[in-house]
């Protein structure tokens, strides 16, 4: 048997074993794009329930699952991260109720987990993190009919990852062309080997979580606070509903209005989560209880949090969290994006907030949240622009205080073509059906480097190469950043002809390392190539990592 402060321990300990691999794991990474993150969303993911986790003092095994699940759910950063904050809800869900855990109970826990990750992911690919997770699962289970410890359960769960991560190349070919494993199964492995050194009796892996707080994005404390706080408090519980209890939630949520600020109350069948700012916690607290039995309590006093948010450095800190908004207008909405120019052209496109992020930083799903909720709006449409933070924002979803509809809009031309195909006097069902169909209908091209060597279509690529991606896949590497553009472009355009569909616009979204003037050069040689038909025009993305992203439509 293990206890809460064990499996505190491990989990702890398995952040910061990734942490230290994180950058070999985003190595494994198929295609040698500088977005390959898979190792770093998986550590900044586990390490916000790490920071959670060490505050904790002798907690049971139900009590270090639960915190774990929440802050997984709210840090999860790409798909990634997402799954593996899947995996550990299951924990939450298998271990409720538990002072102490068996082997037989972690695998039951995984399993729950296995099966909430595949139900997120709308097509799962077999060879992935899911697989090495399904896999190891089924051993554990198979292993605990006969021996229910943890001793004999939890090795062998790590034995039959570690086999079944050997053999995704087999499933997926081009990770066996690439000669590599799955990024995301070997994270996985590296976690659940990490946490059986603990269970073994071994020595918590030291790491520095402050130092991993640091190196994400960060409110700055002195920004958000520049006035009196009216309500000091900040005040969240998790009440587990008393199932004989007949109370509408939304009349806590009408006394917490009357006592405080920024009200968040979410319920479900099982549990009921409020987040308040006010002026007195108790009588917070003692509304909540009347609903069922306490699993969770946190009160912050914001104040001492200011005068303390010194150790944030400037060019560390990020914008302020934005404060949550009635939602007052009919619908509203939350875009993601790298660049100033790009976050310019989507605040005039009509988005209330645009949570920075994209190709080099995946937002986490509390980030998307919190922009979700400051948009004064009963209907948010979220546009993730991005294939890897389409999961994330999908879990903000059952969150948010206020309906949610997530757009799989999967890179910044889908999105702007999106928000240009809205239409403010449709109904909910026909503008989510007009905006996806826009988004499909648009191409969209990027040119980046190679991060590091690699192979594509049997030829080898150099560290430092021009990559030009069609979609999210490599078209072909070239030597030269314009030539690379203009070819990419044609690509594009007659890619769209042998499947039917005209051209009209050309958009270049520039990056922070090109400038006007080399935009323009390739937007000539675009013009020169396809004639006076198209029009062809450039905007300063400022994104990036990308010298160009390319919009077809």
């Amino acid at each position: 048997m293990i206890n809460g402060t064990t499996l505190r321990d491990a989990m702890v300990s398995a952040s910061n074993c990734l942490a230290a691999q994180k950058q070999a794991v985003d190595e494994l990474n198929v295609f040698p794009v500088p977005d390959g993150d898979t190792g770093t969303n998986m550590s900044m993911t586990i390490s916000a329930a790490a920071r959670e986790l060490m505050r904790l003092e002798n907690p049971t095994v139900t009590k270090t699952a639960d915190t774990a699940a929440s802050a997984l759910l709210r840090g999860a950063r790409g798909n990634s991260g997402v799954i593996l904050s899947l995996l550990f809800r299951g924990f939450s869900k298998g271990l409720k109720g538990l002072e102490e855990a068996d082997g037989a109970a972690l695998a039951h826990a995984l399993t729950l987990g296995v099966e909430a990750a595949y139900k997120a992911v709308m097509k799962p690919t077999e060879g992935t993190i899911l697989t090495v997770a399904r896999e190891a699962a089924e051993k554990g289970r198979a292993v605990a009919e006969s021996d229910s410890s943890v001793e004999a359960v939890w090795p062998a769960i790590c034995e039959e990852a570690a086999a079944s991560l050997a053999r995704t190349p087999e499933l997926l070919p081009q990770l066996k062309k690439a000669g590599v494993v799955d990024a995301g199964g070997q994270g996985f492995l590296i976690i659940i080997n990490a946490m059986q050194a603990v269970f073994a009796g071994g020595a918590v892996v030291e790491g520095d979580v402050s130092a991993a707080v640091k190196s994400a994005p960060k409110q700055s404390a002195a920004a958000t606070f520049e006035v009196d706080i009216e309500f000091p408090y900040c005040t969240e519980f998790i009440v587990a509903r008393d199932k004989k209890c007949d109370k509408d939630p939304m009349r806590l949520r009408a006394y917490l209005e009357s006592i405080g600020d920024c009200v968040v109350v979410v319920d479900d069948e099982d549990i009921i989560k409020v987040h308040v700012h006010t002026k007195d916690p108790g009588k917070a607290l003692s509304a909540g209880v009347e609903y069922g039995a306490f699993e969770t309590v946190k009160v912050e006093n914001m104040l001492i949090q200011h005068e303390n948010a010194g150790w944030v450095e400037d060019d560390a800190a990020a914008d302020p969290v934005p404060q949550r908004a009635e939602p007052e207008n009919e619908v509203g909405f939350v875009a993601v994006a790298a660049g100033e120019g790009l976050h310019g052209l989507f605040t005039d496109l009509g988005c209330d907030h645009v949570v920075s992020g994209g190709q080099t930083m995946n937002p986490s799903t509390d980030d998307i949240l919190n922009a979700i909720e400051a948009t004064p709006a009963k209907v948010v449409y979220v546009l993730p622009n991005n294939k890897n933070i389409i999961l994330a924002a999908e879990q903000a979803v059952p969150l948010a205080d206020r309906t949610v509809h997530v757009l799989p809009t999967r890179t910044i031309p889908q999105g702007v073509s999106a928000m240009l195909n809205f239409d403010p006097d449709g109904s909910v069902e026909d503008n989510l059906l007009a905006m996806t169909r826009a988004a499909e209908n648009v191409s969209t091209g990027q040119i980046t480097f190679a991060a590091r060597d690699s192979e594509f279509g049997g030829s080898a690529i150099r560290k430092g190469e021009i990559l030009a991606l069609d979609g999210s896949k490599v078209a072909f590497v070239d030597k030269e950043i314009e030539h690379a553009a203009v070819k990419l472009t044609r690509h594009l355009v007659s890619a769209r002809n042998a499947a039917g569909k005209d051209t009209s616009f050309i958009t270049l979204m520039y990056g922070a390392d090109t400038t006007e003037a080399e935009a323009e050069a390739v937007c000539e040689g675009i013009r020169a190539k396809l004639g006076d038909d198209v029009e062809v025009s450039a905007i300063a993305g400022g994104q990036p990592v990308y010298y160009y992203i390319i919009s077809v439509e």
